[in-house]
Parts: C-alpha cells; structure tokens; sequence
C-alpha cells in the first residue's frame, strides 16, 4: 500500500500491505487490543508490515506513546484471526485493531507503562467518537478468541481504561470459598453459567456440560474482569462479577 493519511491525529504511518476490503461495506463497532507479544517494538512491526506474515493491525502503540497506524481505518485489517463475539463471526470486518508493544506471556508480563496506556485511551476515545463505538465493545483478543489467543493479559489495567471512559468493568468480587463449578460438571448450574457468558457475548454453546470450551471462555473472562485469579473455575467471585457486568450492560439496565 502506497502511503496514506493517518486517521488518529499525531499517529505516524508506515504502511502495511495486509489489508482488504471490510466484507458487506462494514463499519467498525468493535476496538479489539492485542500485546505484541514479541522481544521488541522493530520486530513486530517488521512482522506486521511483512506480506508473508499474512497479519497486521490498525495501529501499534509503542512504550512511549508514540502511535504508529498501518491500515486505514475503512480498510479491514488481519488481527483478530478465528474469533466471534455476540453472534458475529467475521471480528476483522467490524472492528479496529490496536496492537500494544509489549512481550506479554513470552516475556513474562511486564507492566504496561503510563504513557503507553495513556495514549491507548486517547486512541481508543478518539476512535470511538469517529465511529460511534460503546464502551462495552472494547474487547481483548483473548475475549474474541478464547483458548486461541490469552492477549492482552491479565497483567492489562481494565480498570484503568474504564476510568478514563473505555471498556466497561465492574470490580471483581473478592476471592472467597462456597460452591464453585469446574471441568466435567455436568447440570442446569452449569447451563446457566454457559447462558451468562453467552448473553455477555463470549462465543460459548450452552450445553449443561463444563467442557474444555467452557474452562476456556471462563478463564478468558477471568483474564479479562477478574484477573488476580486466573483458574478456569467458575467459582463465586467469577460467577456474581459476570451477573454484575450484565446487569450494567446499557441493553439490560
């Protein structure tokens, strides 16, 4: 791709060539934020920028905060891979990718420094006043992909961002004992649990049977909404932070 005008104002541009069309005239409704999960910042954007690696993003944001956009906006970006959310299966055609420079579970999950997390929340206020994109369609890679995909990690500050308006959150309920559902339970309980995560939008058949999928999608929740115990166990904290979060979802409050 020849060079373009950055949609984000102060963002660079280096051009990536892997891009298409947004299938069915799309427009994004979704922000997806991804880690780049490699040694250093030149690296992933030489992978992302690279034809053969068949991959790319909106943008990437550097430790600093420098902002760097490789695929116009309009134009459909390949970040999300396999993935679903609320019925859609097609992530790439209705969403912006945001890759964050940091070396992530490889790396042992370092922290995401201020400024970087400062300038993701611009970027993603910014692109969500362009394209009228709620707080709660603010999702990680890992939500879209469970079990596939664990970025941003649970080392991200949701909190944070929510604060700062992007992303919706409740605090998580504290970790304590009681009743909990795990791998191989089988039961109404279990359906119920499978029900929530699917109204909330995870990509989950409700079945009755606590399966991998379901340990999956619950520990892809707990990266995401209860972080400090990240087990596949629906336990209580995770059961009443998942009953808390719908019920503050605009479309059931």
């Amino acid at each position: 791709m020849t060079f373009f005008t950055a949609d984000h104002a102060g963002a660079s541009v280096r051009p990536s060539p892997n891009h298409g069309e947004r299938v069915g005239g799309r427009k994004p409704d979704m922000i997806v934020l991804h880690y780049t999960g490699m040694p250093n910042a030149e690296g992933a954007l030489s992978w992302l920028c690279n034809v053969e690696s068949q991959v790319s993003s909106h943008y990437v944001v550097h430790e600093d905060g420098g902002i760097v956009q490789l695929v116009p906006e309009e134009r459909r970006a390949w970040h999300a891979g396999k993935s679903a959310w609320a019925g859609e299966t097609d992530i790439n055609s209705c969403s912006i990718g945001i890759e964050i420079v940091n070396s992530g579970h490889p790396g042992g999950l370092p922290d995401f420094p201020d400024a970087q997390i400062g300038a993701v929340v611009e970027l993603c206020r910014d692109c969500g006043t362009r394209w009228g994109i709620p707080p709660e369609r603010v999702l990680g890679h890992s939500d879209v992909a469970p079990i596939r995909k664990v970025d941003p990690g649970e080392n991200f500050p949701w909190q944070k961002l929510h604060i700062d308006g992007i992303g919706h959150w409740v605090d998580p309920a504290q970790i304590s004992g009681g009743r909990f559902f795990q791998y191989g339970e089988i039961g109404q309980p279990v359906e119920a649990l499978q029900s929530m995560l699917s109204l909330y939008g995870y990509d989950l058949e409700i079945t009755g049977n606590f399966c991998d999928r379901t340990k999956g999608v619950v520990e892809a929740f707990q990266r995401h909404f209860r972080p400090l115990l990240v087990d596949g166990i629906a336990d209580f904290s995770t059961i009443d932070t998942l009953h808390r979060l719908l019920k503050a979802l605009p479309r059931y409050s």
